[in-house]
C-alpha cells in the first residue's frame, strides 16, 4: 500500500503548473477540488487543523494570483464553539441472545457508512469486547398515553439506551420535562434515519447519540426478547472545542476606474472534518466546487487585460458549516464598507448542473435576476435558471439582511451526495462548470467588473 501524500506535497502538486496568465480550464479545476477534498485536508474541519490547512492553501493561491490582502496575510481571524469527534467511534450489535457475546456473534457497523455521531453527541462507552447492553424501542404511545408515560418513567436502562425514528425524536420536545430528563439519562440514544447527513453543533450533550441508517438497522435480525430490541456495545470520543480559532481568507483586485466601489465573490472553504480516527467528509461538491469557481474567477480577473473597473473582492469563508459564522463575523467586522458593495455573488454546490441552477434572492433582486436570465438565454449556458426568495442557507444571507444586494447560486441535478462520505471528487460530474463560469463572468462584467471600452 502506498503512503498517503502529505499536506505539503499536495499543495505543491496543486500549485505546480498553475499559470495565472491562462484562462479557466477544467484540469486545473479538477486539481483544486481533488486537493481540497483529499484526506490530507482532514475534511477541512476542526480536527487535526483541517480548516487551517485549507486556509493556508487558499492563501497560497491568492498570493500566486497577485491578489492583495485585505487582512494581514489574507486572514481575518475569529473564534467559535464546535463539537468534534477526534477519537474512537464504535457501534457493535450482539446478534446472540445473551449480554455476553461469543466469537462471531457480533456485527460491527461502519462509521460514515452505517452510522454517524449526532452533532451534539457526548462521549461515553457502553459494553465492550465481552459484554453488551440492552437497547429499548421507544413507544410512540408515550406522546398520547399517560399510562405509557408512567411506564417510561419507571423503565430502568440497565446501562443501555433507546432507539427511535428521526420523526419521533423531533417530537420529544413536546413531552413533559421529567420524561425528557429520563430519556436523557440513558447512556445511549440511537436515531434511525433514511440517509446519513452529518452536521456540526456548538454544544455537547451528556449522552452518547448516534444516527443509524434505518435500512441497515432493519436488516439486522434481532433475537432479543421483551421490550429490548437489541444488545449493543458503543463508544464515542467527543471533544467540545470552545473559542476555537479559525479564519476567513480575503483578497482583492483594486479597481482601475472606481476602486472605492466593490463587487464581491464568496465561497466557503470549510466542511465537516473528520468523525472518528479514519472517517472524513471530503466535501467535493460542498464546497470545494464553489471554492474552485472563486479561484477561477480570480485567475481570470487577475490577468492584465481583464483587470476590473470596480474593485473585486474574493472571500473564502470559514465556519459556514457551523452556522454561517464566518460570514456573520465579516458583516459585523467588514473589511470594506458594506454600503460600497454593488453586488455579491456567493458560490456553493457548483459541481453538477444537468438540471440548471437555482438563484437564492432571485425573487428579491428581480432586476439583476432578469439580467442573469437574459445572459443565460442569449448564450444558452444552462438548461434552466430558477429563482428563490430569501433563505438563510449560505453565506450570502447576512449580507443581504444588511441591504447588500446578493445572490447565492447553486447547480441542480447529478449526484445526491451531501454532507456524507460519498461527496468525493472522483464522482463529481462538473456537468456545467465551464458554462457557469462564463455566466458568472458575464454577470460580473455587467455589474461593473468590465473596463469601459
Amino acid at each position: 500500500m502506498k503512503r498517503a501524500a502529505t499536506f505539503s506535497t499536495l499543495v505543491a502538486l496543486a500549485l505546480l503548473g498553475f499559470h495565472p496568465a491562462h484562462s479557466q480550464d477544467m484540469p486545473r479545476v479538477r486539481r483544486t477540488i481533488s486537493t481540497l477534498a483529499s484526506p490530507a485536508f482532514q475534511g477541512r474541519g476542526y480536527v487535526r487543523d483541517g480548516d487551517k490547512k485549507a486556509a493556508q492553501y487558499l492563501c497560497q493561491r491568492f498570493e500566486q494570483l497577485g491578489l492583495q490582502p485585505l487582512a494581514p496575510g489574507y486572514r481575518q481571524s475569529f473564534t467559535l464553539d464546535v463539537n468534534s469527534f477526534p477519537g474512537a467511534l464504535k457501534l457493535e450489535l450482539n446478534l446472540g441472545m445473551l449480554r455476553f457475546p461469543v466469537l462471531g456473534s457480533t456485527r460491527r457497523l461502519r462509521p460514515g457508512i452505517d452510522f454517524i455521531a449526532a452533532p451534539a453527541s457526548g462521549s461515553g462507552k457502553v459494553g465492550g469486547p465481552f459484554s453488551a447492553v440492552p437497547i429499548w424501542r421507544f413507544d410512540t404511545l408515550t406522546f398520547t398515553s399517560s399510562t405509557a408515560q408512567q411506564l417510561l418513567l419507571r423503565h430502568p436502562w440497565h446501562g443501555g439506551g433507546l432507539v427511535l425514528r428521526a420523526a419521533d425524536e423531533r417530537r420529544l420536545i413536546t413531552l413533559p420535562l421529567p420524561l425528557r430528563q429520563h430519556l436523557d439519562s440513558a447512556a445511549l440514544r440511537l436515531t434511525l434515519v433514511p440517509k446519513l447527513t452529518a452536521s456540526l453543533a456548538p454544544d455537547q450533550a451528556t449522552q452518547m447519540r448516534l444516527e443509524v441508517l434505518e435500512p441497515v438497522w432493519n436488516s439486522i435480525p434481532s433475537t432479543a426478547s421483551g421490550p429490548t430490541v437489541a444488545l449493543v456495545a458503543a463508544r464515542v470520543e467527543a471533544k467540545l472545542q470552545r473559542q476555537y480559532h479559525t479564519q476567513n481568507i480575503v483578497g482583492y483586485l483594486p479597481g482601475r476606474i472606481q476602486p472605492d466601489s466593490f463587487l464581491v465573490v464568496t465561497a466557503h472553504y470549510d466542511h465537516l472534518g473528520t468523525m472518528g480516527r479514519r472517517t472524513y467528509f471530503p466535501g467535493a461538491n460542498d464546497n470545494a466546487s464553489g471554492t474552485a469557481m472563486l479561484l477561477e474567477l480570480a485567475a481570470y480577473y487577475a490577468r492584465p487585460e481583464n483587470r476590473p473597473a470596480y474593485s473585486l473582492v474574493f472571500i473564502g469563508f470559514g465556519a459556514e458549516e457551523a452556522g454561517l459564522i464566518g460570514s456573520q463575523y465579516f458583516v459585523e467586522h467588514p473589511l470594506v464598507p458594506l454600503n460600497r458593495i454593488r453586488f455579491l455573488l456567493n458560490l456553493d454546490l457548483l459541481g453538477t448542473g444537468s438540471e440548471g441552477a437555482t438563484v437564492v434572492n432571485g425573487r428579491v433582486f428581480e432586476r439583476q435576476f432578469q439580467q442573469l436570465q437574459q445572459l443565460n438565454a442569449e448564450h444558452r449556458y444552462l438548461p434552466a435558471l430558477g429563482a428563490r426568495g430569501r433563505a438563510a442557507n449560505s453565506d450570502h444571507y447576512h449580507f443581504s439582511e444588511q441591504g447588500v444586494p446578493a445572490f447565492f447560486l447553486y447547480t441542480r441535478g447529478g449526484t445526491t451526495a451531501y454532507h456524507d462520505v460519498e461527496d468525493r471528487p472522483e464522482t463529481l460530474p462538473l456537468t456545467t462548470f465551464p458554462q457557469v463560469f462564463q455566466l458568472l463572468r458575464d454577470f460580473l462584467n455587467l455589474q461593473g467588473a468590465a473596463m469601459v471600452k
